[in-house]
């Protein structure tokens, strides 16, 4: 993306790394856990880098093996015992802070728009209203797990409406990449999640945020206790 300011880049190959750091943070996986996260890393920026998802003609869409298998992956561990037994014991807190990342990429995601990458429909300025989950993220965190004057009730509350507003930006993202099924945005198209770092969201920040709030929503919903 050569029309696109380094600083642009940089800050959401960052923020990239803080959720990887986070989401181990929270879920203390294996060695080999590890090394597939960054090797799946590897992967969509060498697929984006060599234009891969470039070509949106083609059927079925090159991009299916970007976010997809996260997502498959992600309801997975839910569909097994040992799945949500795993769940079980990740960190709410840790998991709660993560969501701090959406306001970084939020700003980056408004960047994009400037120089023409995205509509504007995907940022704050348009129907995006995701960065508030990322600001109110860490007063939840305070207000639940230091100050403990909000329960776990009000912590599933603030999960189920930061995942409105995440599925919300989903949808229109997906509707306005420049494919057959598009249904937005056709004078300025989502195209910057076609390159790289951008790539990186819908394969990566995306699952991980949205695993976090299927996790959160579990455990409220089935545990008495807050970890």
């Amino acid at each position: 993306m050569q029309d696109v300011p380094f600083y642009v880049s940089l800050t959401f190959i960052l923020t990239t790394i803080l959720t990887l750091f986070l989401f181990i943070r929270a879920t203390n996986p294996p060695k080999v856990i590890i090394f597939g996260l960054i090797l799946w890393l590897a992967l969509q920026c060498y697929l984006a880098y060599s234009g891969f998802y470039l070509e949106v003609s083609t059927q079925p869409f090159r991009f299916l093996l970007a976010a997809p298998p996260a997502l498959l992956l992600i309801l997975g561990v839910f569909f097994y015992k040992r799945g949500r037994a795993w769940i079980k014991t990740l960190s709410l807190k840790t998991l709660t802070l993560l969501h701090i990342v959406r306001v970084p990429v939020e700003i980056v995601l408004y960047w994009f728009f400037v120089y023409k990458m995205l509509p504007e429909l995907m940022t704050f300025s348009g129907r995006n209203f995701d960065i508030l989950a990322g600001i109110t993220a860490p007063i939840i965190y305070y207000l639940v797990f230091w100050r403990k004057v909000l329960d776990k009730r009000g912590l599933l509350v603030w999960n189920i409406v930061c995942l409105c507003l995440l599925l919300s930006i989903i949808f229109n993202a997906i509707l306005s990449v420049p494919i057959p099924i598009q249904q937005f945005a056709f004078n300025q198209p989502n195209v910057a999640i076609l390159h790289f770092p951008l790539v990186w969201l819908p394969t990566f920040v995306v699952p991980v945020v949205l695993f976090s709030h299927f996790v959160a929503i579990y455990r409220l919903s089935v545990q008495k206790i807050l970890k």
